[in-house]
């Protein structure tokens, strides 16, 4: 399996330290900061000279804003999280250029989400221990699962959300996920028939299918705990899975999801809690209807990704989606069954 390596995320609960958490928050604002000044400075030498800034330029401008009487404290915290946070101006751009998305937009605090990304050269990893450039402890994380075997972190996300929590993503190369059906073809079936060697190499391949499927269903279990201790009612799309998977782009990424079983799980557990889950009707119409003024739009391609309904109001695909799930949903739940937008 030597060379497939596939880039996987761990995300985990940790509960910073006072000195940690409030050096956390200073380097989530000089990373907002930075951003929104670098996006200023190429939007006004477009506007003002016809000049495209590069990642580049932004690089060298970062330096000089140090070296600033006014705005040396962007020295304090990591270097790391200050040029990512340029990478990600520089990616925004990248999708604004190639249609994908709006113009960038500044960030604002307590809207925008609060995060840091350290590279391998800002944080150390020792002893399952992970430990922040210019801090003095490691990060005391609740290791809900353990990182696969051998794996050695080569980034990771520290971010803050609206509750107070603090999250770290961990992105690691996972040679077990995502892998298994080439190296069974490549492996295996070479194995002759019969022999020890195809039933040690068989039994390889089971181990990792096995461990996959229990992280998955961990995660599944987890999930759906959550959503159903949180919420009294639970709005679901009722999909035809069985013809999604049809699709050959997308039927590997659906069954590794795992979404009937996801379902299933959200049943059983809403029927223990005394909860309601409510599965909207396949054909309504999501994707396509506006959640602020209830327009429908006459198609609505898979590939995109946002749209722009006649009020004036930009949705994100999902987003529109789930809360137009999420309004039926409650709509069934106080009116009862039959309740859905029309179809086109």
């Amino acid at each position: 399996m030597a060379g497939r390596a596939v880039k996987r995320a761990f995300k985990y609960r940790f509960y910073p330290t006072a000195v940690q958490a409030e050096q956390l928050a200073r380097t989530f604002g000089c990373t907002r900061y930075v951003y929104n000044r670098a996006l200023a400075e190429r939007t006004r030498a477009w506007s003002q000279e016809q000049r495209r800034v590069t990642y580049a330029d932004t690089s060298t401008m970062l330096t000089g804003w140090k070296r600033d009487a006014e705005t040396e404290w962007l020295a304090e915290p990591s270097k790391g999280p200050l040029q990512e946070s340029l990478r990600q101006l520089q990616g925004a751009f990248e999708k604004f250029w190639r249609g994908q998305s709006r113009y960038p937009q500044f960030k604002k605090k307590g809207r925008s989400k609060e995060s840091a990304t350290y590279y391998s050269n800002c944080f150390t990893y020792r002893g399952g221990q992970i430990r922040l450039a210019k801090q003095s402890e490691s990060l005391d994380i609740r290791w809900s699962r353990p990182l696969p075997e051998g794996a050695v972190p080569s980034q990771v996300t520290v971010s803050r959300n609206a509750r107070g929590q603090y999250h770290i993503s961990i992105l690691v190369e996972d040679t077990s996920a995502r892998t298994v059906r080439g190296w069974r073809r490549h492996v295996l079936a070479k194995k002759q028939k019969g022999s020890r060697n195809r039933a040690k190499a068989r039994l390889k391949v089971a181990k990792i299918h096995g461990r996959i499927a229990d992280r998955r269903r961990d995660y599944l279990h987890t999930l759906s705990t959550r959503l159903v201790r949180e919420n009294q009612v639970i709005a679901i799309e009722d999909l035809s899975v069985r013809n999604m998977v049809k699709n050959r782009s997308l039927s590997r990424a659906i069954s590794d999801a795992g979404w009937s079983e996801f379902r299933s799980m959200l049943e059983y557990k809403a029927n223990w809690y005394g909860r309601r889950v409510v599965a909207v009707d396949r054909f309504c119409p999501s994707s396509k209807t506006c959640s602020v003024c209830g327009e429908i739009a006459s198609t609505m391609p898979l590939n995109l990704r946002e749209w722009t309904c006649p009020c004036g109001a930009v949705h994100d695909r999902e987003v529109n989606a789930a809360r137009n799930i999420l309004a039926v949903g409650l709509a069934v739940a106080a009116c009862g069954d039959g309740v859905r937008p029309p179809r086109t």
